[in-house]
């Protein structure tokens, strides 16, 4: 369950609907309002703020990270995750390199 706040508050940093500096729920306000633990969302937000995606400040609360390049951080991960899964399902499939380049050159020329 912890995975899944994680990826909602990343995904919401990600596309820009949560700014930053924006101020999140408290650990004890989104526990309740998801219905999990008070442990499992301090993980989250311990997960987060070790990812740099959000600080806490001790008695004002956790918010949005100001880094300039959050946003480009955050793709840049989304990338290479997909780049491994991709390379995953090829090396079960027993593509060779070539023909993974392959594809990926007629994905990129699809795209173009």
């Amino acid at each position: 369950m912890y995975l899944q706040i994680v990826e909602q508050i990343t995904s919401k940093v990600l596309l820009g609907d949560w700014p930053a500096q924006m101020a999140l729920p408290s650990i004890r306000e989104l526990a309740a309002d998801t219905q999990v633990s008070v442990i499992t969302v301090k993980r989250a937000y311990a997960d987060l703020e070790q990812a740099g995606v959000i600080v806490t400040h001790a008695g004002r609360g956790s918010f949005v990270s100001a880094q300039p390049d959050l946003q480009q951080q955050l793709q840049q991960q989304e990338l290479a995750q997909l780049l491994s899964a991709a390379v995953a399902v090829a090396r079960q499939l027993q593509l060779s390199d070539a023909e993974l380049f392959a594809r990926l050159e007629q994905q990129l020329a699809q795209h173009t």
